[in-house]
Formats: C-alpha cells, structure tokens, sequence
C-alpha cells in the first residue's frame, strides 16, 4: 500500500489575486459560420500542475500552477443576471470586503455567453428549418443546395457550441472569486473597525504572578512540544495527563449541550475531495494557503468539519418539512498556518491540527437570520457557563471570508498571553454554499393544477441557507482554561461544569518530583 505524500496546495481552480493583479492574455474566439461573427473574448484557464510522488514526504511547500487550459470540476449556479443587475451594489460590496474579484471580467464574458447563446439558438432554428424542407419533394438540385447547406449550418453549429462551452467555463472560474452580499449593519472597514456587540463578565485579577498557558504546560506536565516538533515539525504538540481528559471533557460536554437544543451529531470523514473545499467557498487570499493538499489525489485534509457537513446533502433536494437540519460535527482539523508567526501564535493558540466541534445549520432562506442569532447564543451561553471574560464583535466587511454574508467573533481574555484571542465565529453563508453544492428545497405550498387534464405542477425549488458556528476549538479553549483558573499555588482548577467528564478530578496539580 503506497503512502500518499503531504504537499500545500492551492485549491484546484481557485483564483488567486495574481489572476485580476497579472491577466492573462486574452484568446478571442471566431465562428466559421458563412457570415462573420463577432469576436468573443475568452482567458487563459489555469490548472494546477501535480508533482509526482516520492518514496519520502517532500518538504512542505506550496504547489505551483500553471496556466493549461482545463475544464472546471464543477459549476455553480451562480446568478449572473443578478449582479448584471444589480452591478453598483456587487462591484461596492466587492471594494468593501477588499476582494480582487474582477466584475467587469465577469460582466463582459457573460455578455459574450448571451450573444453566442442566441447566435446558437440561431443557427439551430435555421437547420431545423432546412430539414423541415428537406422533407417535402424537390428537385434534385433544390435537395444538393440544402444537403449542403445543412452541412455548413451543422459544422457552424460544432465550432460555436465549442465556443460556447469555453465561455462558460471561462465565466465560471471568473466568477467564483465574488465574493458574498453582506449584511448592511455589517461595519465598513477592516478588523479594527469590528463592533463590539456583546460584553461578558470581566479580566479575572490576580494576586499573584500569573504564567501563560505554555509555562502551565509544562509546570503540569500537560503538553509536550518539544517532542511533537521532532517527530512532526513545528507548531505540533502532545497532549499528556490530566489535558488529555481535558480535551475529551470540553468535547463531551460541548456535544451533549449542543445537543440539548435540537442538533444532531456527527463525526466526518477528514479527508475530502478538493472539489467540495471550493464548493464551500474556501479560498485562498494571495500566494498562502491554509489548505494541505494530498499529493497525487484530488484530496485534502479538512481545515473545519464545515466542509464535509456541508457537502452530506450535496446535489440534493430537501422537504421544506425536513428544514431546518442542525448539526453538531467533531473532527479533526488541519491548518497550515501559512503566514504565521511572532508571540501571539505561540503555544497552543495557533497549530497545525486541532481537535474542533462545529455546528452547522440548513434552513429556510427567510429563517436564517434567526438561526444566526441562536447560534451565537449557543457560543455565548457556554462560554459564559465555564466561566471566561469575553466580547462578541460584528465582524466588519474585510475580515470576512468570501462565503459570509455577516460573522460573528467572540474573542476570550487569555491572561498568561495578556490579550484577547478569537476562540469561535458564526457566519450565515446564506445561499452562497448551496449555489454550489447543489443543495436545494422544495417549498410545501399547495399545488398548482395546470391546464392539462388536471395535472397538478410541483412548486419550483429554491436554495437552502447555510450556517456554521464553533461550539468548541479545544487548544484556545485550553488556553483560557489554563490561564484563566490558575492557583498561586501553581494548580488549575476545573470548571465546574466540566468536572463530571473529568473522572473526578477537580483541580490540576504539580506532579511531585
């Protein structure tokens, strides 16, 4: 059994802003209809080049991509009319969530896809005619002049169906880089321009001198990072002791409160195709990617069990009384953290796997928003339940990711780093996930008869809307934890709620020597 090597890749078919910063040259399309046809303007289409294999894991590098034409995987249903429409409002949305998108890219190849539809209708109408003509009696020159003009119209019809087909693809990886609408009481701006929206409790004070979570670490004998980085690389660690029950108490209780408020849960697979990474909207922004890719493979490690939720009822159509599905997922996940670096990342707070309970919703497209604020509300009550200080902030317009409509960030105090840290988020993706996951519904409205014989006309389906929410990431939950219930005596005691999964044990203590 031959071993699958690790390798950073950018997803396949994802934009990159080298595409808007350095275009590629345009190819300009021409029918061989009898009349000339106007041009059509088509780009270069990148894939990602595969290195091959080796016996030994490679150092972790990021994968090149070249710019060989290939046809995309997948298309999402994007609503091109829409942003025609509504042009002023995208291209403003796009400028506040500082994306590179190109709309007037998108915008021209969807112009050119209307005109070469109709060209094509155009054409079919014709040979449709001339066969109707053929049909009845002719001279035998009259038959030699529509045999042959049927031809022409028929090797037309090839070269522009062709063209056809290479703007759409062109159009769909254009268009994939758009991002979401937004909220309009999400703040403008970027990070700092984030809102408080909620406030709990306040920094705990202490009568002593206080240590981070990596001195706590190994005072208690509870993490091990030296080792991990030998046998592993950096920003790897070990779990020993009392953190491993820890870890297994925040998850335990995470799952059975979760599930206390209707949520369904889960374990997912964590490898996944790297078609359904894009189809969730992940994309990597500029030359650093958080996704690990298997090489070799169309597969990479999940970086969120979002991802694997959220492509179980891909390609699917749902009973609105089936709505809404709520799920509460544990998995492991995978980061590489490209980018990284400096004091705030050290310890646990940023590392390449992690264990994580995510929760994510379907629903209908008018019961989001509430779903929004429930799952906020799930965050914010467990958290307020163990104990810790935080703020919940409206996360302004460049600090979401492409897939949120509007997010919300609850940063806890984390004493030993001496600040706060992001410890959950909840975005409502709204239809942006859906569109291309293919995950659809069918409204329970009564039937409509139609006009033949009674015949009764199924209401049109329309798309879900997806959330997801952190219950539980448990290394900056441990942090806090850590951090937060520190004795002087050098001990971390448990929070209440958490010590029935603790099997007994109340309060972290110095291993004697």
């Amino acid at each position: 059994m031959g071993l699958h090597t690790l390798r950073l890749a950018t997803v396949p078919l994802t934009f990159t802003s080298r595409l808007f910063l350095n275009p590629s040259p345009t190819l300009s399309f021409f029918s061989r209809h009898v009349q000339p046809r106007k041009p059509f303007l088509l780009r270069a289409l990148f894939s990602n080049s595969t290195a091959s294999a080796q016996d030994t894991p490679p150092p972790l590098t990021q994968a090149s991509s070249d710019s060989s034409a290939s046809r995309p995987q997948w298309k999402a249903a994007i609503d091109f009319k829409w942003i025609r429409d509504n042009k002023e409002a995208v291209e403003i949305n796009i400028k506040n969530r500082n994306s590179n998108a190109n709309l007037e890219a998108v915008l021209e190849l969807y112009d050119n896809m209307v005109t070469l539809q109709k060209e094509v209708e155009g054409i079919r109408e014709e040979r449709n005619n001339v066969a109707k003509k053929m049909k009845g009696k002719l001279e035998p020159s009259e038959r030699e002049r529509l045999v042959e003009e049927g031809k022409n119209l028929k090797e037309s019809l090839v070269t522009l169906e062709e063209d056809l087909v290479r703007l759409q693809d062109e159009l769909q990886h254009v268009a994939r880089s758009i991002p979401n609408m937004t909220h309009p009481d999400v703040p403008v701006g970027g990070e700092e321009s984030s809102a408080i929206r909620k406030e709990v409790g306040s920094p705990r004070e202490f009568s002593f001198p206080i240590k981070d979570h990596l001195q706590l670490g190994k005072d208690l004998d509870l993490m091990d990072f030296d080792s991990a980085a030998e046998v592993s690389g950096s920003k790897f660690f070990y779990l020993k002791n009392e953190a491993v029950l820890l870890e297994m108490a925040l998850l335990n209780w995470t799952l059975s409160e979760v599930m206390k408020k209707g949520f369904t849960p889960l374990t997912t697979p964590e490898i996944v195709r790297s078609s359904i990474v894009e189809k969730c909207g992940f994309q990597p922004r500029g030359d650093n990617t958080q996704v690990y890719s298997i090489d070799g493979t169309d597969q990479c490690l999940i970086g969120t069990a979002e991802i694997p939720v959220g492509g179980i009822h891909m390609d699917s159509i749902l009973l609105e009384s089936a709505l809404p599905l709520k799920y509460i997922a544990f998995s492991h996940c995978f980061r590489t953290e490209a980018g990284a670096a400096g004091a705030a990342t050290k310890g646990l707070y940023r590392v390449h796997q992690f264990s994580k309970a995510e929760m994510f919703v379907l629903c209908r497209p008018e019961d989001s928003e509430s779903f929004h604020n429930e799952l906020i509300q799930i965050e914010e009550d467990l958290f307020t339940s163990l104990g810790l200080h935080f703020k919940t902030l409206d996360m302004a317009t460049a600090d979401l990711g492409a897939p949120a409509y509007r997010k919300f960030d609850i940063e806890a105090w984390m004493p030993g780093l001496g600040r706060y840290g992001e410890i959950s988020s909840a975005s409502n993706c709204t239809d942006y996930q859906s569109r291309r996951l293919g995950i659809r519904f069918r409204p329970s409205e009564p039937l409509q008869t139609g006009s033949k014989k009674g015949k009764a006309n199924l209401p049109p389906t329309k798309f879900v809307h997806t959330l997801n929410a952190t219950a539980c990431a448990v290394p900056r939950m441990m942090v806090c934890l850590l951090e937060n219930y520190q004795q002087e005596d050098g001990s971390v005691v448990i929070p209440e709620p958490l010590r029935p999964f603790m099997g007994g044990i109340e309060v972290i203590k110095p291993k004697l020597r």
